[in-house]
């Protein structure tokens, strides 16, 4: 930000006139001293100097998001309203765009979006000491997200379990890949992995191993009992004389799926 010229009569004077144009209070103005001024003799009738400062607003990391955004809708031609806020504790900085053409801002499935916001990671995290993590939403797309995701890796899962077949996403950013992590990381029948370099890396859901394996024993425990059945399936002990009896068939084993995991 470039320094503005002020001349008052005292330092003091020059510094209020400094804030009123930028628009903030003193403690959040940069200045130097040109000219401290001098009062001169009979009242400042004879060698007064005015005072002169050079001054500029100390920019903070919502001042730099603002004005970066700024530049890139002018270029674009549209008009967006930007609002920031700063959580210290969290280390966070929250940007929200409001405007009518956010459609464009968004873009597939929020590459432009997620574009933008690590853009603006890049600006106010230069030349600083501590990392701040930056969050660019609008009209709530995020929170949509979230939720399209979260019930995408929940079919997912079902399907898997359904199909006993591991499945792959399609590619997503680090951001996407933890919310399917975390929305099926309860599961005690799936598992999830992420696979490939950027930008391809993706998300597998598979069965848990152990799930496999006690799918196998219970299919081997009611194989043994099955032939068990028909190799003694003489009613008696009297071979020459007794009737033969049919082994029983067993029952078909049904897998239970809740209605509401739909494919």
């Amino acid at each position: 930000m470039e320094m503005i010229t002020v001349t008052a009569k005292t330092v003091e004077d020059a510094i209020t006139q400094a804030s009123v144009q930028l628009g903030v209070s003193s403690d959040r103005l940069q200045y130097e001293v040109v000219e401290k001024g001098s009062a001169g003799v009979l009242g400042g009738l004879f060698g007064s100097r005015p005072a002169i400062i050079r001054a500029k607003k100390i920019e903070t990391v919502d001042d730099k998001a603002v004005e970066f955004l700024n530049s890139v809708f002018d270029a674009m031609g549209i008009s967006v309203d930007v609002e920031t806020k700063l959580n210290e504790e969290e280390k966070e900085l929250e940007v929200n765009l409001t405007g009518g053409e956010m459609g464009i801002l968004i873009g597939k499935r929020g590459q432009t979006l997620d574009s933008l916001q690590y853009l603006v990671s890049l600006v106010v995290n230069k030349k600083t000491d501590e990392y701040l993590r930056v969050k660019l939403d609008t009209e709530n797309y995020r929170e949509r997200r979230k939720e399209t995701l979260e019930t995408l890796a929940k079919n997912i899962a079902y399907k898997v379990k359904r199909t006993r077949r591991p499945v792959s996403l399609e590619p997503m950013n680090p951001y996407e890949r933890r919310i399917i992590h975390a929305a099926v990381q309860n599961d005690k029948y799936v598992t999830t992995r992420s696979e490939g370099e950027e930008p391809f890396r993706h998300v597998v859901i598979a069965l848990k191993k152990e799930a496999v394996t006690t799918e196998r024993k219970g299919r081997y425990d009611r194989a043994g009992r099955g032939r068990s059945d028909r190799s003694y399936g003489y009613k008696g002990n009297n071979r020459r004389g007794g009737s033969y009896q049919s082994a029983p068939k067993a029952e078909p084993v049904t897998e239970t799926v809740s209605e509401s995991a739909q494919e």
